[in-house]
């Protein structure tokens, strides 16, 4: 065979397998420097329950971002702190609203496969392109557009802390001037809507108000929804300055009664109002719904016992373990000194119990991950320092306190017993404390007040609770 054709075809087997190398070396970066931008679409399940989980992820030059809904709990404009994709991962870092997702790319399947964690509960969950049909599960007390008020979206801002709060704002009438109050939701990132479980207990609460003549504001919590901001490294004091900024922007309208400005704050809602109205000249009365009383150790110490989800045998030692693990968090070390700390005891103390109860290793791990990661926020830090007590007893403006009989999440004879103490000690000279018979803590009429009950429950916000709060205010305006 002559040399010059050994060496075209050697040459030729070069470039065949130069360009199979190519191809392939092609195929992969295609595959993991697509643009994933879109909808994306899973679901899984806890339990019996199946959840629908879809996330819109969004690219700008090299960055990208997401924002999560879940439809199976009506909840939307959840925004993870940071999204990456790189070598075919898919990272959702949601620290800042406590999830997280991982997942590696299939490209046979053209899907993402991985796990959904938040809190100690870690789900599989598969991501597929697409969106979804999402079936009307509307409550039976929901307004139903057109309404019969005037409605406007607003967004105003914190000049201090560089965010824009997006909110919307009733009123009975376009023209004429208005009292207004401004709905404060409860611990956890909130839409303006407050919506959990199903539920949206703002809407209802501010359809009923405006339709009494009283005007509302609600707005996403800050990093929420429209909302722009930092969730996650928000304290209750932030919260307060938020609906600070909320007042300052109802002073500048003209169809507001500026002399007329009230809140009404829902469970954390109602021990971040009174801080607020001692900072400010201008609320004039004030509404808390399901709030404490005591401190939030107290609060703390209480709830780990009666919403724990796992039995022990030594409540005592179960209670001093507790506080012990909130005098790590909230002394005056450095935080790694507070993590290395508090990690050695949760070692000590959860992991004993959990694996005499058979739970897996890795589920454990994950539990006491979560733990620390809460526990570590600088919301927990403040939280478990701050007594509301010591704020509403600064309190001289007309106060109605409401709290049901059934909520296994703040009880109410203890923690109206703080808020009725409380006033009584600053000699305010208007308010009442309702204890509402078989209301829960979203004050639905219900059977036991636990949790998981919130959803099973059709109706949304009790009418003797939204009566009682509507007479209150129009007494008073």
């Amino acid at each position: 065979m002559p040399n010059n054709f050994r060496q075209v075809k050697k040459q030729s087997k070069m470039k065949t397998r130069l360009t199979l190398i190519i191809v392939f070396i092609v195929s992969i970066v295609s595959a993991y420097s697509q643009n994933i931008s879109g909808d994306w679409n899973g679901e899984t399940k806890r339990g019996e329950k199946l959840i629908t989980f879809v996330f819109k992820i969004e690219q700008e030059d090299s960055k990208y971002s997401t924002t999560m809904s879940v439809p199976t709990f009506r909840v939307s404009g959840i925004k993870p702190s940071t999204t990456t994709f790189i070598d075919g991962k898919l990272i959702i870092d949601g620290s800042n609203v406590g999830m997280r997702y991982e997942g590696v790319y299939n490209r046979d399947t053209q899907q993402f496969e991985g796990t959904y964690k938040e809190g100690g509960v870690e789900l599989v969950l598969i991501l597929k392109r697409g969106t979804i049909k999402i079936a009307n599960s509307r409550r039976p007390q929901e307004p139903v557009k057109p309404y019969t008020y005037y409605e406007e979206e607003v967004v105003f801002k914190n000049t201090e802390a560089k965010i824009a709060l997006a909110g919307t704002l009733t009123l009975p009438s376009k023209n004429g001037k208005f009292p207004v109050v401004i709905l404060i939701s409860g611990s956890g990132p909130q839409d303006r809507d407050e919506s959990f479980m199903g539920h949206k207990p703002f809407l209802v609460l501010a359809d009923h108000l405006t339709k009494q003549g009283i005007g509302v504001l609600r707005f996403d919590d800050r990093g929420h929804g429209a909302s722009t901001g930092d969730f996650g490294n928000a304290t209750t004091e932030d919260f307060s300055k938020d609906v600070l900024s909320a007042i300052a922007y109802l002073k500048t309208r003209n169809d507001v009664d500026v002399k007329q400005i009230g809140l009404i704050g829902h469970s954390e809602g109602g021990i971040i109002a009174p801080l607020v109205a001692n900072n400010s000249k201008d609320v004039a009365f004030m509404v808390l719904l399901a709030s404490t009383g005591i401190s939030g150790t107290e609060l703390s110490v209480m709830q780990s016992k009666t919403l724990r989800q796992f039995p022990v045998k030594d409540e005592a030692a179960y209670e001093k373990n507790t506080r012990k693990a909130i005098a790590i968090v909230t002394s005056n070390n450095s935080e790694s000194e507070i993590k290395e700390e508090l990690t050695n005891h949760y070692n000590a103390f959860l992991r004993p119990i959990l694996t005499s109860l058979n739970v897996p290793k890795e589920k454990i791990n994950a539990f006491i991950d979560g733990q620390l990661k809460t526990s570590l926020k600088p919301w927990s830090r403040y939280f478990l320092q701050y007594n509301p007590a010591n704020e509403i007893e600064k309190l001289q403006i007309p106060v109605l306190s409401l709290n049901g009989s059934k909520d296994t999440q703040v009880n109410a004879k203890l923690n109206q017993e703080g808020i009725r103490n409380a006033l009584i000690k600053g000699e305010n000279k208007d308010y009442k404390i309702v204890e509402l018979e078989n209301l829960n803590h979203f004050f639905q009429e219900c059977e036991t007040g636990k949790m998981d009950e919130y959803r099973k429950i059709e109706q949304t916000f009790s009418p003797t609770a939204l009566k009682e709060i509507s007479n209150w205010i129009l007494k008073r305006i």
